[in-house]
């Protein structure tokens, strides 16, 4: 692998971290208790139902089996940045969906591990055992806690200084983003087009159905109209960045990047017109937000 992927994608991790860290408080965590019906319920769509979803998906779509563990390793994979964006575009609760970020990032230390594990034996074979480096995933998840960590105490300790950088870090996290993505595409682009019709169609459909389950679970469970769509949108956009890094980093290999980096390029048609959607019908049927 070049170094597109050994340096600028953990790099390109590190930026969008602590962009996430310079925004988020002690209270973005504890939220969870002035809230704990939005996150249980959201958080148990993210980390059970979304990832059974996902198996059973690539399951009958008899995707090959590296692309299988690449989309298993995206499925449990938190919300980003980009989560956030859209969240606030869909007139969601952008405070809930920060919350559900952080929260998601630190479980994932500890649930991501678990599901790339199975799903490396299921897909691969036990002989997956030997691609799947711990000490790699450590320090995948380094990448991710450390500029969190960072970014959380230049806000407590230099909040000025926090507040003028938020602007400009999460401008250049999404160009970064964008930039590693379509520089993944091109440098893999016959393999990406080859398996387009499979990979493609199963990205498409584990988003549409991210976002039906994200928003539907919650309004059933009481939970109200802008805090369904938070979790809509956290359920629905995953950090394909993120996933990129652990698929080269912890295995080593160049085919598990690649549901990822497509996912990470079709996502924005369907989370745009969803959060098109959930606007309009905010606009027509406003609902306070109280929880």
């Amino acid at each position: 692998m070049g170094p597109l992927l050994t340096v600028l994608l953990p790099a390109t991790l590190a930026v969008v971290m602590l962009g996430l860290g310079l925004a988020l408080t002690t209270a973005d965590f504890t939220r969870v208790f002035t809230a704990p019906r939005a996150v249980l319920v959201s958080l148990t769509c993210q980390l059970a139902v979304l990832p059974l979803l996902c198996f059973a998906m690539v399951e009958l779509a008899g995707v090959e089996p590296v692309f299988a563990v690449g989309m298993m390793i995206l499925v449990a994979s938190p919300g980003g940045t980009l989560a956030n964006l859209f969240s606030h575009l869909a007139r969601g609760d952008v405070a809930l969906n920060v919350t559900l970020t952080a929260i998601n990032s630190v479980v994932a230390v500890v649930t991501l591990p678990v599901v790339v594990g199975l799903s490396a034996r299921h897909f691969l074979g036990d002989g997956a055992n030997v691609g799947l480096q711990l000490d790699k995933l450590v320090q995948v998840f380094a990448v991710v806690l450390v500029p969190v960590a960072v970014g959380m105490w230049c806000n407590r300790a230099h909040p000025r200084f926090a507040a003028r950088m938020r602007g400009p870090v999460k401008k250049t996290s999404v160009v970064v983003l964008v930039v590693m993505l379509v520089g993944t595409v091109a440098q893999n682009r016959e393999t990406i087009f080859t398996n387009m019709g499979t990979i493609g169609g199963v990205a498409l459909a584990l988003t549409a159905l991210s976002f039906t389950v994200g928003y539907w679970a919650p309004r059933l469970a009481g939970v109200n109209r802008a805090q369904s769509i938070a979790s809509a949108m956290e359920i629905g956009v995953h950090n394909a960045v993120l996933a990129m890094t652990v698929a080269s980093s912890v295995f080593g290999n160049i085919n598990m990047v690649v549901p990822a980096a497509v996912y990470g390029t079709l996502m924005f048609v369907p989370a745009g017109l969803a959060a098109i959607h959930f606007a309009r019908g905010s606009a027509r049927a406003p609902e306070p937000s109280v929880r």
